[in-house]
């Protein structure tokens, strides 16, 4: 006799507008050459909702320290300025990204 021992199937679990929205406007902010410049112009796709694109855009602009300039052709450029860790003077921020401290841990 064989044994029978077969789990259910996953169900595949689609992801909504607003997050694929959301997932490519957080990918274009993080991308490293939007962080080292502290701009990124941001474009509605013919895929992206207007409920969705608004949404998303009405979040970003909540943030107080991101300035969007709403651009002629439908685009929203972000801005923003250095973080409070790249202004410390204890840090020390390579063009590779790395993060070295400049003392010793006193540990």
């Amino acid at each position: 006799m064989s044994k029978q021992n077969k789990a259910a199937p996953k169900q595949r679990q689609e992801i909504t507008g607003l997050e694929r929205l959301s997932l490519r406007v957080s990918s274009m902010i993080n991308h490293p050459i939007a962080q080292t410049q502290r701009w990124v112009t941001i474009h509605r796709l013919d895929t992206d909702g207007e409920a969705e694109w608004e949404e998303v855009i009405g979040l970003i602009a909540e943030v107080p320290e991101l300035d969007l300039t709403f651009n002629d052709d439908g685009t929203v450029t972000v801005r923003w300025e250095r973080s409070a860790l790249q202004e410390r003077d204890d840090f020390i921020i390579e063009e590779d990204s790395e993060v070295e401290v400049a003392e010793e841990a006193p540990f």
